[in-house]
């Protein structure tokens, strides 16, 4: 009877830790979260196009804005960790954006991302100019973590 006890025992301690470490079997190191849009998909988007297109051909935007004009923006970020208990670097973060005149229609498109810390377009490769837009930009690139 003891040593059956022994032998179950045995086995539910080698089960308990087998399954505390099935957790980290399959564990990629990689998340996305937000907008995952792919480049023949934003490629598409041109100007002169309507919301409804825009929203058929990218999807439904992550947040709009109405500072400075319409627009929709489609934020992501991606994370990368070696183990699923270590801390995550924030590798990647973009915002694409759509901006649209008054009769709803695209006016152009930004891909914006950091550099040295300032948002920058990666299309025009230009910096926003300080203003509503600008500062919404970067805290929306510099606070996503929280955010997604």
């Amino acid at each position: 009877m003891a040593r059956a006890l022994r032998i179950v025992s045995r086995l539910a301690a080698a089960a308990g830790v087998a399954v505390s470490l099935s957790g980290c079997l399959g564990y990629e190191g990689v998340v996305n979260r937000g907008a995952v849009l792919d480049s023949r998909s934003t490629s598409q988007v041109k100007a002169g196009m309507t919301a409804q297109q825009v929203m058929t051909t990218v999807g439904t935007p992550s947040t709009t804005s109405t500072v400075g004009g319409d627009a929709w923006y489609y934020v992501s970020q991606r994370i990368e960790r070696k183990f699923a208990f270590m801390p995550q670097n924030i590798t990647e973060q973009r915002v694409y954006a759509v901006y649209f005149d008054k009769s709803k229609k695209v006016q152009r498109v930004a891909d914006y991302g950091m550099e040295d810390g300032k948002p920058i377009d990666f299309i025009s490769r230009t910096t926003p100019t300080a203003g509503p837009e600008y500062h919404l930009l970067q805290g929306m690139l510099s606070k996503m973590g929280g955010l997604l």
